[in-house]
C-alpha cells in the first residue's frame, strides 16, 4: 500500500531469484530501444494479489494504442518493501539496467535523489495540464531538498484502528468504540483476553521483518501522538533524542507483548505479518484489534486475496486516540508512492507520457478504487465512484486533517531501520523501553553525524 509501505511480503529467496532474472534480462540492453518504456514496480508477493498489475496492464494497453509503434515493458519486482527498493536500486545505478520508470515510496525517495538516481521533472510540469489538480501536501511528498520534484504520485493512505464488533460483543465491549487514549485501548485488550480467550487481542506491527509497515503504523502511530515534532524538529533542523515520548511508545509496545496482548513474538516478527492479518486473522475472526491501514478493504473484495462480503458489517473503524487524549485527540500517518524517473533512464520523455496516461482522471479514479487509495488529485476527490468505492472511505479520508508525514530526509530510511531494532528488542523482551531507546539515542547521533536535538 502503499506503495505502500505495508504491502505484503514473502521469502527474500524468491525476490534475488527473481530480481536476479529481471537484471540478467536487461543487463544485455546497453543501448536501449527508444520506443520501449521500461516500467519497475513491486509486485504484491502475494500471489492471489495482482489489483496493481492488472491496472498497469490496462495503462500499458491505452499507451499503446494511443502511441503507434510504441511500448511499455512492465518489470515486476517481487518483493519486500526493504528487498524491492534494494534491487529498484541496484538497477537504477548501471545504465545497462535502469528502467525508464520506477514506483517509489516517498519515504525513500529522497535517499534515491541523494545517491544520484533519480531525475528532476520540473520541465515536464509546466506543460502538463494535470499537475494542477494534485493537492499541496502530496505535491510536497516528491519534493527534494533543491526544491524540485522527482515524483508524481498517485494515492496516499491514513491508518486508524480496526476491530471485530463480535468479538467485542463477545467481551462486553461497546460496538462504538472510541478510545479516548492508549489506556483505554489497553483496557480493551486485556478485556479481550480475558472474556474471549483463543483471539488476538491487538496486533501493532513491530520489530525489524516487517519493516517500514513496523515503524509507520506501529511505533510512529503512538510516537505523534505524544507531542509536538517528536522525532524531528524542523524548525531547528535537528533530530529528536531524550524523548519521553519515544520511550512511551516504545513501553506501549513492550506492554502489549509482555502482556501477551499481542500476536506470538515469532508471528509478530514475520516479515509475512501483514499478509496474516488481512488475508487470516481480521476475516477468520482471530484477531479483535488492529493498528492497521485504510486500504485494508482491497484485500476482500474485488476478487480480492480473501473474498469477505461481509467485512463492512463485521469490522468497525475508530481513530487512534493520541497518548493521553490530549490535543487534537487524534493522529493518523499518511504515506504514498510516486512514479519517478531514474537519472540513467534511456527514454524520460517517454516515460513521463506514460505517467499522463496512468495519471488521466479516468485512470486515477480507477487506481484508486482498485488500490484503496486516499486520493490526492482534487478532481478524483469528488468524484462519485470514489467515493462510492469502499466501506469507510469517508472515514479514512477524514482523517487527513490529523494525519502526519514521516520526515523527507535522505537519512530517514537509516533512522527507520533503527527505530525497528529498538522495536524488536523490546518485543523480545530483551530491553527495557528505556534502555532500547537509549541505544536507539546512540544509533541516532551516529547515523546524522551528531545532528540532534535533546528534549
Amino acid at each position: 500500500m502503499p506503495v505502500r509501505p505495508t504491502a505484503p511480503l514473502i521469502l527474500v529467496t524468491t525476490v534475488t531469484a527473481l530480481v536476479a532474472a529481471t537484471l540478467t534480462a536487461c543487463g544485455g540492453d546497453a543501448g536501449g530501444d527508444p520506443d520501449t518504456v521500461k516500467v519497475a514496480y513491486n509486485r504484491s508477493t502475494d500471489n492471489k494479489i495482482r489489483f496493481k498489475d492488472a491496472h498497469l496492464e490496462a495503462a500499458k494497453k491505452q499507451f499503446e494504442k494511443e502511441h503507434p509503434g510504441k511500448k511499455i515493458k512492465l518489470i515486476p519486482i517481487q518483493a519486500p518493501d526493504n528487498d524491492y527498493a534494494t534491487k529498484a536500486q541496484q538497477m537504477m545505478r548501471s545504465p545497462k539496467t535502469a528502467p525508464d520508470l520506477v514506483y517509489e515510496d516517498t519515504f525513500r525517495i529522497n535517499s534515491d535523489i541523494k545517491a544520484g538516481y533519480l531525475k528532476p521533472l520540473d520541465d515536464y510540469l509546466p506543460k502538463w495540464d494535470q499537475w494542477s489538480q494534485f493537492v499541496d501536501t502530496a505535491k510536497a511528498a516528491a519534493k527534494a531538498e533543491d526544491g524540485k520534484t522527482y515524483g508524481i504520485p498517485d494515492g496516499t493512505d491514513t491508518r486508524g484502528l480496526w476491530f471485530n464488533k463480535a468479538i467485542f460483543a463477545k467481551a462486553g465491549l461497546p460496538a462504538d468504540w472510541q478510545p479516548k487514549n492508549w489506556a483505554e485501548i489497553l483496557t480493551a485488550a486485556r478485556t479481550v483476553k480475558q472474556k474471549v480467550p483463543g483471539v488476538i487481542p491487538l496486533n501493532v506491527y513491530t520489530g525489524k521483518g516487517p519493516g517500514e509497515a513496523a515503524v509507520m503504523q506501529g511505533f510512529e502511530m503512538l510516537l505523534y501522538g505524544t507531542g509536538e515534532d517528536p522525532l524531528y524538529d524542523a524548525s531547528a533542523k535537528k533530530w529528536v533524542t531524550g524523548a519521553k515520548g519515544f520511550k512511551d511508545s516504545l513501553d506501549f509496545v513492550r506492554t502489549v507483548y509482555a502482556e501477551k496482548l499481542g500476536p506470538d513474538v515469532s508471528d509478530a516478527l514475520d516479515p509475512n505479518v501483514g499478509t496474516r492479518v488481512a488475508t487470516e486473522w481480521l476475516p477468520e475472526g482471530k484477531l479483535a484489534i488492529s493498528l492497521d491501514g485504510s486500504w485494508m478493504g482491497q484485500n476482500w473484495i474485488n476478487k480480492g486475496p480473501k473474498e469477505w462480503p461481509d467485512w463492512s458489517k463485521e469490522l468497525a473503524q475508530t481513530p487512534m486516540p493520541t497518548q493521553t487524549g490530549q490535543a487534537p485527540g487524534k493522529v493518523s500517518m499518511s504515506g504514498g508512492w510516486a512514479w519517478s524517473i531514474p537519472q540513467k533512464a534511456k527514454n524520460p520523455d517517454l516515460a513521463f507520457d506514460f505517467i499522463k496516461t496512468l495519471q488521466t482522471a479516468e485512470n486515477a479514479t480507477q487506481w484508486c478504487v482498485v488500490a484503496a487509495q486516499i486520493a490526492v488529485r482534487k478532481d478524483v476527490a469528488a468524484d462519485p465512484k470514489y467515493l462510492k468505492s469502499m466501506p469507510g472511505i469517508d472515514f479514512f479520508t477524514g482523517l487527513v486533517q490529523y494525519t502526519h508525514y514521516r520526515p523527507a530526509l535522505p537519512v530517514y530510511p537509516q533512522v527507520s531501520t533503527a527505530i525497528g531494532e529498538a522495536m524488536e528488542k523490546v518485543t523480545t523482551g530483551d530491553a527495557s523501553a528505556a534502555d532500547a531507546a537509549k541505544a536507539y539515542d546512540d544509533q541516532l547521533k551516529t547515523i546524522v553525524d551528531g545532528a540532534v536535538l535533546t528534549k
